[in-house]
C-alpha cells in the first residue's frame, strides 16, 4: 500500500493507493474544497470544490473503465475502482455504479460501506476537461469564439439583468469562468492583479498582485497601460502574460504565485497582447517584448524549448496537419508551424504587413486548411501539406475583399463571420471553402468587434458597449436584438456562459444574465 501526501495544505485527511491486478484503487479521507496532487501516473491530479478527479494507469487499463472520480460530502467516503458498470444520466451528469460493494479502509481505521459514484459532470477539471459552462482561455474552450452552453431563449427579452457589478482595474483582457469562479487579470496603481470572483454575486474570493512597471510609447495611450492578453486555466493553475511581457503562473484555488518569469529588458512598444495555450504539462507563450514562442512547464516554469522567429500581437493555436500535433502562430514575417514536441520549425509562408507588422489575429483550422489575415493584407486559406518528409504550404484562396485588424471572426459551418477593418468596419461573411465573399454589411460599423458564435446565432460587441445579437446568415446580416451592456468602451471579448453574459469594460467587470433568469 502506497500513502501519497498531498502537496497542498487545503485538504485534511490522507490518500491512500492500493495497486491490485484489475487497476487502482483509491481510499479517500476528509473533506475537500481544493486539492492539486503534483503528479500521480504521469498526469496531473486536480480537486476543485467537492470532486476529484484522476486518470488512473494500471495493468494495461489506461481506457474509460479506469477514469477515476471520486465525490466528497462532508465527511463522507467512497471508493471507486476499476469494475464500473451500469452506466446512466442524470441532471446533467455520468453516473455509474460499481458491480459489487467493497469496505472502504481510511486510514484512521474506522470502515464505512459505499457505492462510488463516477462523476464527468460540471465540475470535473482533473482530466483537463472542461464543463460545459466553463470559459477557461482566450476566446473560450476551442479558442474559436464559441459561447460555453449557450441556450438560445423563446422570446428575446427587451433587456438584460443586471446581477453584479466590480471595479477591478483597467486592462483589455477576457475574464474566465471556471465552475463557480470569474478570474480577472488586470493592472491598477502600477500593479498587475489577478482577481478571482464569486460567480455568483461577484464577491472577492482572492486577489494577487505584483509591481509591473510600464512605460506607455504614445500610440498606445489611448488604450491605458492594462493587460491586453487573455490569462489560460490550465489543470487548476492560471498563466498570465501581462503588459511589458511578465508571465506568471497562479494556483487557481487560492491565488498563490507559483513562478513568474521577468520582462524583458527592453519593454514592447505596444504592449503585449498575444494570449498563451497548453497542452498536458506544457504552457506555450510569446514572452518578452515579442519574443519567439516558447513552452514552458507548466508546474515549474522551466523553458522547454524555444522556437526560431518572433511573435507579435496574435495568439496561437493547437492542431494536427499531416500527423504530426503543432503549434501555429503568425510572427512579425511569417506564419509558422511548430512540433509541439520540441518546438521545431516545420513549414513557414512569408507574411509581411503594409501596417507594420500589426499581425494579432489567432489562425482558424479549417478542413485542413489555416485562415490567416491582418491589417491592410486581406485574407488567405494555406494548406501546409507534408509529402515524401518536406513540407510545402499551397494557397487555397486568397482575396482582398475583406481584411481583419484586430477583430477576430467566427467558423459558424462551412462561412466565415466578422468585421472586416475595410470602409471603418464593414461586418461579412466568406465562403471558408473558396474565399467568396458572400454578403457586405454598412460601412462604419465599429471600431472593433468581438465576435462570440453560439450555434447557429452570432453576439457581436462593439468597443462602444452595444452588443449585437444576430443569425448566421449566409445571404445577408440579419440582426435580432440589441443591448447595451457598458457605461465605457469595450474592447475585451465577452464572455457567454450559459444563460450568463460577462462583459469587461474600461475598469469594470460586469455580470448579465437574460430575463428572465434561468436555472444555473
Amino acid at each position: 500500500m502506497q500513502v501519497v501526501h498531498l502537496q497542498r495544505p487545503l485538504f485534511k485527511g490522507s490518500l491512500v493507493i492500493r495497486t491490485q491486478p484489475l487497476g487502482i484503487r483509491i481510499f479517500l479521507v476528509g473533506s475537500a474544497a481544493h486539492i492539486c496532487l503534483d503528479e500521480f501516473c504521469g498526469r496531473k491530479v486536480q480537486v476543485r470544490e467537492t470532486f476529484f478527479a484522476i486518470s488512473a494507469i494500471g495493468a494495461g487499463y489506461d481506457d474509460h473503465r479506469n477514469l477515476i472520480e471520486i465525490m466528497l460530502g462532508e465527511f463522507e467516503y467512497f471508493l471507486l475502482s476499476a469494475n464500473i458498470t451500469g452506466w446512466r444520466c442524470s441532471r446533467g451528469a455520468l453516473y455509474t455504479t460499481l458491480d459489487r460493494r467493497d469496505m472502504i479502509e481510511p486510514v484512521g481505521g474506522q470502515r464505512w460501506r459505499g457505492i462510488a459514484a463516477l462523476f464527468l459532470g460540471a465540475m470535473l477539471i482533473g482530466s483537463g476537461q472542461s464543463a460545459p459552462r466553463d470559459y477557461p482561455q482566450w476566446r473560450g474552450q476551442n479558442r474559436d469564439g464559441s459561447a460555453s452552453a449557450f441556450s438560445e431563449p423563446k422570446v428575446w427579452p427587451e433587456k438584460l439583468t443586471l446581477r453584479w457589478k466590480v471595479e477591478v482595474g483597467e486592462g483589455y483582457a477576457t475574464p474566465l469562468v471556471v465552475g463557480g469562479t470569474v478570474y480577472s487579470f488586470t493592472r491598477r496603481d502600477g500593479t498587475e492583479i489577478m482577481t478571482a470572483l464569486s460567480a455568483d454575486n461577484g464577491q472577492i474570493v482572492w486577489q494577487t498582485k505584483y509591481p509591473a512597471p510600464y512605460k506607455m510609447a504614445d500610440p498606445t495611450k489611448a488604450h491605458g497601460q492594462g493587460p491586453k492578453s487573455t490569462p489560460l486555466f490550465h489543470r487548476g493553475n492560471l498563466y498570465t502574460l501581462g503588459i511589458s511581457g511578465i508571465v506568471s503562473a497562479f494556483d487557481a484555488a487560492s491565488g498563490k504565485l507559483l513562478w513568474q518569469k521577468p520582462a524583458a529588458a527592453e519593454q514592447p512598444f505596444f504592449g503585449t497582447a498575444s494570449s498563451p495555450i497548453a497542452e498536458k504539462n506544457l504552457v506555450i507563450f510569446h514572452p518578452g517584448n515579442y519574443g519567439p514562442l516558447t513552452a514552458f512547464d507548466a508546474n515549474t516554469g522551466d523553458v522547454k524549448w524555444i522556437a526560431k522567429g518572433e511573435g507579435m500581437y496574435a495568439s496561437p493555436m493547437i492542431v494536427e496537419l499531416g500527423g504530426i500535433r503543432q503549434v501555429v502562430t503568425m510572427g512579425q514575417e511569417n506564419i509558422m508551424g511548430v512540433a509541439l514536441a520540441d518546438g521545431a520549425l516545420l513549414w513557414q509562408y512569408p507574411w509581411g504587413s503594409e501596417g507594420g507588422g500589426m499581425q494579432s489575429i489567432t489562425p482558424i483550422l479549417y478542413d485542413g486548411t489555416i485562415i490567416v489575415s491582418s491589417y491592410h493584407m486581406g485574407a488567405k486559406a494555406l494548406r501546409p501539406i507534408l509529402r515524401d518528409g518536406k513540407w510545402r504550404v499551397d494557397v487555397v484562396w486568397d482575396t482582398r475583399d475583406v481584411s481583419l485588424f484586430l477583430s477576430n471572426p467566427v467558423l459558424v459551418g462551412d462561412t466565415l463571420f466578422g468585421l472586416s477593418e475595410k470602409a471603418s468596419g464593414q461586418f461579412f461573411a466568406l465562403d471558408a471553402k473558396n474565399g467568396k465573399v458572400l454578403w457586405l454589411g454598412k460601412p462604419r460599423q465599429a471600431a472593433n468587434t468581438a465576435v462570440v458564435k453560439a450555434g447557429h446565432l452570432l453576439f457581436l460587441l462593439n468597443d462602444d458597449a452595444e452588443l449585437l445579437v444576430a443569425k448566421s446568415n449566409r445571404t445577408a446580416f440579419e440582426p435580432l436584438k440589441t443591448y447595451t451592456v457598458a457605461e465605457s468602451a469595450t474592447w475585451a471579448q465577452p464572455v457567454i456562459s450559459g444563460n450568463r453574459l460577462i462583459v469587461k469594460d474600461v475598469s469594470s467587470l460586469t455580470l448579465w444574465t437574460l430575463s428572465p433568469p434561468t436555472s444555473p
